[in-house]
């Protein structure tokens, strides 16, 4: 799996596509594109918020205003963007506001950050699908945003659930959405 440039998507292959996308622990959220095929290179970080630089620490404050997220680059050859969300909303409560399971704070927030028009309506226009559609019980809270910036995690939280895999969380956690994602996704996964 490649990794994105610590500060920048700018060396992204020419024909691959960049998406900024929270969805609770960027943990979980790392370990479940890791096995989507057409993902080619996926760094967790922190997105949306009004501080430069944050630390992880900042972060799980609660008061920076950034989200954990990925940013993932993909191959719209081989993936489209409407899977890449379909998997994104299957993966998480995204009818949850700042939270996921035991995760709590707006750092936790479900949210997409694109990256060009094409990808807001796209976004938008899915999320009002599944919404009519009636998946979840309650409204989607989904942040649908522009992309403003994006600060890599900490080395530690590179690649964590494959590196991590026998600790508690990722056992509890991660563990279950990687089934869930060989499961429900067996033709999208690598």
């Amino acid at each position: 799996m490649l990794s994105l440039p610590k500060t920048t998507v700018e060396n992204v292959p020419k024909d691959h596509e960049v998406i900024t996308l929270g969805a609770g622990c960027f943990w979980c959220t790392e370990a479940v594109f890791q096995k989507i095929k057409g993902v080619n290179g996926i760094m967790p970080g922190y997105s949306g918020g009004h501080i430069e630089a944050p630390s992880y620490h900042e972060v799980t404050t609660g008061t920076t205003g950034h989200a954990e997220v990925i940013q993932l680059f993909y191959n719209p050859e081989e993936i489209a963007f409407q899977d890449i969300l379909e998997v994104f909303w299957a993966t998480h409560d995204p009818t949850k506001l700042n939270r996921q399971g035991a995760d709590i704070g707006p750092q936790y927030r479900s949210a997409i950050f694109y990256h060009n028009e094409e990808q807001r309506i796209i976004a938008e226009d899915f999320k009002q699908l599944v919404e009519k559609a009636g998946v979840y019980d309650s409204p989607i809270v989904t942040e649908i945003s522009p992309f403003q910036n994006f600060y890599p995690a900490e080395n530690m939280h590179v690649n964590y659930f494959n590196t991590h895999e026998n600790q508690p969380y990722c056992q509890f956690v991660i563990r279950p959405k990687l089934e869930k994602v060989t499961r429900a996704f067996d033709n999208l996964a690598k």
